[in-house]
């Protein structure tokens, strides 16, 4: 079996771990061919040859997919589909936005957010918040899947010798009804939320935006992300793209602090597969104590200025 697997990828020649891995998972299913779409793509094919597990590089390099616009980039896919017995996409913004065109193109009923491989045609994927997980066997005969990022380890980044074939003929690229505007990146210096060792965020209970402030000084002492409850965004504290949960970012951090936050089980879900979680809150019965390795209980304002002294007194 041969599996296509959608590349995303940020300007300046970064591959998301969420690619990475992708690659991982569908190397349980066969030989792994990766799709890079853009326009000026630099560095990337080599760095994405490069990639442990993977056997061929194709790339389309057009000003159609320069933004990933879902329109021409299924449309790409689906011209190559015939070749493939399953196609993954990273289960990211760009996923969620590209998978449900693909299926429609395709008439294919995709499995969308997989955490496990049992067998070719058998998957587990989360629902209802993550509080049960759902065996899924699927019996199209091509399988049309995408893959949570925390689910599976990345491939290394290193070790891999792909072959390289430029794509001549770019489908989809003269029949785009949508166009790219404009795109806002928020620039930060702190590791990327998605693939951060540690994370920390703020829910209602920083009760301003100012006082996430607090947040910062011991982010910046673990070199940890940034991250927010739903509740938190909504009342402007934070933006949403620090937002964490099953309608934001899944994270999976070795450390995660929930500072503030009630532990709803949209949050929740997002943060589960987390390897410790510490929960600072004022209400003993809150219900994110019972998801947490550790908890305090008491003000946050009070205890999040002890956390960063005593943080900076370890270095």
């Amino acid at each position: 079996m041969t599996v296509l697997v959608l590349l995303s990828y940020e300007k300046g020649n970064y591959i998301r771990p969420i690619t990475r891995s992708a690659i991982t998972a569908a190397t349980k299913l066969g030989d792994v061919h990766v799709l890079l779409a853009g326009k000026d793509l630099g560095d990337l094919a080599q760095k994405a040859s490069a990639l442990s597990g993977v056997k061929k590089v194709l790339i389309a390099d057009h000003e159609a997919y320069a933004h990933m616009l879902a329109e021409p980039t299924a449309d790409l896919i689906e011209s190559l589909a015939d070749s493939y017995d399953t196609i993954i996409v990273p289960a990211n913004a760009e996923g969620k936005d590209i998978l449900p065109r693909v299926a429609g193109l395709l008439d294919i009923q995709p499995v969308s957010d997989i955490v496990e491989i049992i067998d070719t045609n058998t998957f587990v994927r989360p629902i209802y918040a993550g509080s049960i997980l759902a065996t899924v066997k699927t019996h199209d005969n091509k399988k049309l899947l995408s893959v949570r990022g925390t689910a599976f380890a990345p491939t290394a980044e290193e070790g891999g010798s792909a072959e390289i074939e430029k794509l001549t003929h770019f489908s989809g690229s003269e029949k785009t009804l949508s166009k790219f505007c404009e795109l806002k990146i928020s620039q930060s210096d702190r590791p990327e939320l998605e693939s951060a060792r540690v994370v920390i965020s703020g829910g209602r209970g920083m009760q301003s935006s100012d006082n996430f402030v607090l947040i910062e000084k011991v982010a910046d002492q673990l070199n940890a992300a940034i991250g927010a409850s739903r509740a938190a965004v909504d009342a402007g504290f934070i933006n949403n793209d620090c937002q964490v949960g099953q309608t934001g970012k899944i994270v999976a951090p070795e450390l995660y602090i929930a500072v503030g936050i009630s532990g709803a089980i949209q949050h929740l879900a997002g943060i589960k597969e987390s390897k410790v979680i510490v929960a600072i809150n004022k209400d003993p019965d809150a219900p994110i104590f019972k998801a947490s390795n550790y908890g305090i209980v008491g003000d946050l304002f009070e205890i999040l200025p002890q956390l960063e002294e005593k943080l900076g007194a370890l270095k």
